[in-house]
């Protein structure tokens, strides 16, 4: 069977990551798939190896846009402006693209190299960050990501699932923690 034309796995996994933003993760299967493209359910077999295919192609795209948002925010930044940025730009893409982050978080329990790659880029970007905001050690810098991406990540998760009911800005929260976090990094560090 040859793929119908207009149909390639990029049109797929944008319609997915559509889906799966706009109605959660867990409704992107491949027949929801198939009637938001207006095709067939076994027509996406031609272009993803079931739906465990297609989520890992939505979990290479999301981690691929990610990546690509961060290096954005981090371009022509240094220091505590550099870290900022790549947090205000995590928590910009949990918001805009919540399903689709959803989708990333799989990625760490992957077999699939190109996946465990990307993810590993996306890492090293982060590192590459507080190398250069932070002169230390790789093993105090690697602690570092740990405990920014631990941050970022609660606060999307916490954010997305209603967790935060209290009546003050999550704007300002997410500063207030980027900020104490930053301040308490140039403490430790500068007291050694």
């Amino acid at each position: 069977m040859s793929p119908r034309i207009g149909l390639d796995l990029q049109t797929i996994i944008r319609k997915a990551a559509e889906l799966a933003d706009k109605s959660g993760l867990e409704s992107v299967t491949l027949a929801s798939l198939s009637q938001e493209l207006g095709v067939r359910s076994p027509s996406l077999y031609n272009h993803v190896d079931g739906l465990s295919g297609l989520k890992e192609e939505l979990s290479l795209y999301g981690l691929k846009s990610l990546h690509d948002k961060l290096l954005r925010a981090a371009a022509g930044r240094s220091g505590d402006d550099a870290v900022f940025a790549i947090g205000l730009a995590y928590i910009g893409f949990a918001r805009e693209h919540p399903g689709l982050y959803e989708a990333t978080l799989p990625a760490q329990h992957s077999e699939n190299a190109e996946l465990i790659r990307t993810s590993e880029e996306l890492i090293k970007l982060i590192i590459q960050v507080m190398q250069l905001a932070f002169e230390m050690k790789q093993e105090d810098t690697i602690h570092l990501v740990r405990g920014f991406r631990s941050f970022m990540h609660g606060f999307a998760t916490l954010e997305r699932s209603g967790g935060f009911g209290l009546p003050v800005n999550l704007d300002e929260s997410i500063q207030v923690v980027l900020q104490t976090y930053l301040t308490g990094i140039r403490v430790k560090f500068q007291s050694q």
